[in-house]
C-alpha cells in the first residue's frame, strides 16, 4: 500500500528546518539552536515561523528563559530527529555501497554481556569490515534502553523487565544468567559451618544503585527471608570497583557467575556456599523498531547473532 504524503507541507520543509527544530528543542534556546544551525537568531526565527505557517499550529511559546514546546512542537521534534536519522543512514549507505562498508555504530552492553559475546561479536565485524568503528558503552539496562529509545545508541544487549512494555523495540533473547554470592579468598564467611541468610544480613555489601533490576531482586529476597536489607552499602556500577572492593575487604557482592569466574580461578575471589537462585530475566539483544539501522549497525546486529550461534555451538 503506497505511503500518503501532503506534498503542499513537505516541499515547504526544508532539512535545515528540521535541524533547527531539533536544536530549539534540546536547548531551548532560540539563540543556542540558531548557533547550533549555523543561521543568525533572526534567521532562526524566521524558518521557524515558516514552519509554524506551514502546519498552521504554534510549536514553541517565548517566554524570559528561552522557548518550551508546545504539545505540536514534542510531535514534530520528535518526528524530525527520526527523519534527520533516516536521512543521515541513507548517507552512510550510499557511502558504504561506494567505498565498501564503512561507518560507525554505537553498542551498549550489560557487564556480563561485556566480558565475553560483545568482545566475540566486534572481533567478527572488524575481521568483515575491517572499516567501522565501533564505540562501545557499558552501564545497566534501564540506562542503555533509554539510550536506544533516544538514538545515541544502535544496538544494546541487556536485559529488559518487560519487553511487551516497550513496543518501540525489538528483542532477541540471549539467555539468563545464573548469579552467585562472593567474597574474597579468605573471608570468615567462606568457611562458616550452615552458612545462611541471616550470616550475611550484617555485613557491608557492594551494589548496584538504586533502581538496577540485580538490587530490586535482592532486596526481594532478603524480604522473602524475614531478614531486612543489609544497612551497610556501597554502592557502584563498575565490576572492576567490585572486585577490587571484595578483595581488599570482607564486603559481599552478588555478580554474574561468568563474569567472575576469572576472580575465582586466580584464587581472588570466592562463591559463598550459599542458594541465591534468583531469575532476574532473560538478557537480550534490543534494537529500535521504529527506525532502521545503519548498515554498520546492520552488520553489528549481524556479527552480535552469529557470535551467539558459536557460543551455543550452532555454528563452527
Amino acid at each position: 500500500m503506497p505511503v500518503s504524503w501532503d506534498s503542499r507541507v513537505l516541499t515547504r520543509l526544508k532539512t535545515q528546518q528540521l535541524l533547527l527544530l531539533v536544536y530549539l528543542y534540546d536547548q531551548r534556546s532560540v539563540f543556542g539552536a540558531a548557533r547550533a544551525a549555523y543561521v543568525s537568531q533572526p534567521a532562526a526565527t524566521k524558518m521557524l515561523r515558516q514552519v509554524e505557517d506551514s502546519l498552521g499550529v504554534q510549536l514553541f511559546t517565548r517566554h524570559a528563559r528561552g522557548v518550551e514546546p508546545t504539545p505540536y512542537g514534542e510531535i514534530m521534534a520528535r518526528y524530525a530527529r527520526n527523519a534527520l536519522t533516516e536521512l543521515s543512514h541513507a548517507y552512510d549507505q550510499i557511502e558504504s555501497f561506494k567505498h565498501g562498508l564503512s561507518g560507525h555504530v554505537a553498542v551498549g552492553t550489560v557487564v556480563t554481556s561485556a566480558t565475553s559475546l560483545v568482545p566475540a561479536a566486534v572481533a567478527l565485524l572488524k575481521e568483515r569490515s575491517p572499516r567501522v568503528l565501533v564505540s562501545i558503552q557499558l552501564g545497566f539496562s534501564e540506562a542503555l534502553i533509554q539510550r536506544l529509545q533516544e538514538g545515541t545508541l544502535d544496538v544494546v544487549v541487556a536485559r529488559a523487565h518487560n519487553i511487551r512494555d516497550l513496543p518501540d523495540l525489538n528483542f532477541e533473547s540471549v539467555g539468563e544468567s545464573p548469579h552467585a554470592i562472593l567474597a574474597r579468598t579468605g573471608h570468615p564467611l567462606v568457611d562458616k559451618p550452615s552458612l545462611g541468610w541471616r550470616d550475611l544480613e550484617d555485613q557491608t555489601w557492594v551494589l548496584p544503585p538504586s533502581g538496577n533490576v540485580l538490587r530490586e531482586h535482592l532486596e526481594l529476597f532478603f524480604v522473602e527471608q524475614g531478614l531486612t536489607f543489609p544497612p551497610y552499602v556501597v554502592e557502584t556500577d563498575s565490576l572492576q570497583v567490585s572486585a577490587s572492593l571484595l578483595q581488599m575487604s570482607n564486603m559481599l557482592a552478588a555478580l554474574p557467575r561468568d563474569v567472575v569466574q576469572p576472580y575465582c580461578a586466580s584464587g581472588d575471589l570466592t562463591i559463598l556456599p550459599i542458594d541465591f537462585s534468583i531469575a532476574l530475566g532473560d538478557a537480550g539483544i534490543i534494537t529500535p523498531r521504529n527506525r532502521s539501522l545503519s548498515p554498520s549497525a546492520q552488520a553489528m546486529l549481524g556479527a552480535l547473532r552469529d557470535a551467539l550461534a558459536m557460543e551455543e555451538g550452532k555454528l563452527p
